[in-house]
């Protein structure tokens, strides 16, 4: 064996010796580690992500080390960095992107005893590796109604990061609320084919604005796209996406998805305090408060924001659901009855979009 091979054994032996055996009594103090796919000045996924590490040391203290890495492709650079946080002595590391997913369960393989938590992932397979989303496609309903509502030319627009399931169901969301209030309403969907590229998602707004699309949502993690509405004087509105973005609360932003990620980052390492940590999955959304509808602005109506704050209320209650049926696939062929609910599984696994969307779905 070569000597840097044994000295990452012996590294990694140190880093299971000091990690391991204790998460059952609780530990007196953790290192949580993060790993973000942005910088924390994107102003919207990863600045979110990241308020809610600080919240969690707000919460702790002297209890928790925080420790995060910004900016981490998704790929061999990933399983690197979690590799070093695993032998730096990270007792739990939160990977914040969906394209963690090899890598979080790799390097997971490797260190036992290093609790992983994976951001809207959907493989735990190993009992060390927990996975955590939020429902954004109920913030999407929300902003598609608004959308259906306030558009004057019937055209409304979405920019795609990736063609994933988490994509995709917002999409159908967004566009099956639109259509719900405004049968008239025509989607057209942009993909930028990156999480966090202000350049790309600026040119992808343009696009739409070219198209005449006066309402733009985004599943990308910057303020670009408000930064093109804005350039229109008033003609073109939008959503704050994972961040509120209130910079633009004066201009074309309307209302935004929050994504509330401090309440979960508490309760997982409260759980390695204590020692009541246990694998999970978590889904949750409005109800859970994990998903939060940023202030409606005065720029909508007053009937449109009291509609728009009913279907809210309506599904933290569990009176509603986005996707209830009659809903068909884009093919025409059945998917969901009348009254049907769609099961957790089939939005997890989205690969289609629902009856009305023009155009395909990249491969």
């Amino acid at each position: 064996m070569k000597r840097r091979n044994l000295l990452a054994t012996a590294a990694m032996g140190l880093s299971l010796a000091l990690t391991g055996g204790t998460f059952a009594q609780g530990l007196d103090k953790v290192k949580a580690c993060f790993v973000y796919v942005g910088p924390i000045g994107d102003g919207g996924w990863t600045y979110q992500h990241h308020q809610g590490a600080m919240a969690l040391k707000e919460k702790f203290g002297d209890k928790v080390e925080i420790q995060y890495q910004e900016s981490v492709p998704e790929g061999a650079d990933a399983e690197r960095v979690l590799t070093q946080m695993a032998l730096g002595g990270c007792n739990i590391i939160f990977t914040t992107s969906f394209g963690y997913t090899d890598a979080t369960n790799a390097v997971a393989a490797k260190f036992p005893n290093v609790k992983f938590e994976h951001a809207t992932g959907l493989r735990r397979d190993y009992p060390n590796v927990s996975t955590y989303n939020a429902r954004f496609y109920e913030g999407r309903a929300v902003e598609g109604l608004i959308a259906g509502r306030m558009t004057k030319s019937n055209k409304i627009g979405y920019i795609g990061s990736f063609p994933i399931p988490e994509v995709i169901m917002g999409i159908n969301s967004y566009y099956l609320s639109a259509k719900k209030v405004n049968p008239n309403v025509e989607l057209s969907v942009v993909w930028a084919f990156s999480w966090f590229d202000p350049a790309k998602e600026a040119d992808a707004a343009k696009a739409l604005i070219d198209q005449g699309v006066d309402v733009i949502a985004s599943h990308t993690d910057s303020t670009a796209p408000l930064a093109e509405a804005a350039k229109t004087d008033g003609k073109v509105i939008g959503f704050g996406q994972a961040s509120d973005m209130a910079e633009y609360k004066d201009g074309p932003r309307v209302t935004s998805i929050i994504d509330n990620w401090g309440p979960y980052y508490i309760e997982r390492v409260g759980a390695l305090l204590d020692g009541t940590y246990e694998q999970k999955d978590t889904w949750a959304g409005i109800a859970g408060g994990e998903v939060l509808i940023g202030e409606i602005t005065d720029k909508v109506p007053a009937d449109v924001k009291a509609e728009a704050e009913a279907l809210r209320d309506s599904i933290a209650a569990g009176t509603y659901h986005p996707f209830t049926g009659p809903i068909n696939k884009q093919d025409g062929s059945p998917w969901l009855a009348e009254g049907q609910v769609a099961p957790d599984a089939d939005l997890l696994g989205m690969n289609f979009y629902v009856e009305g969307i023009v155009g395909d779905i990249p491969q």
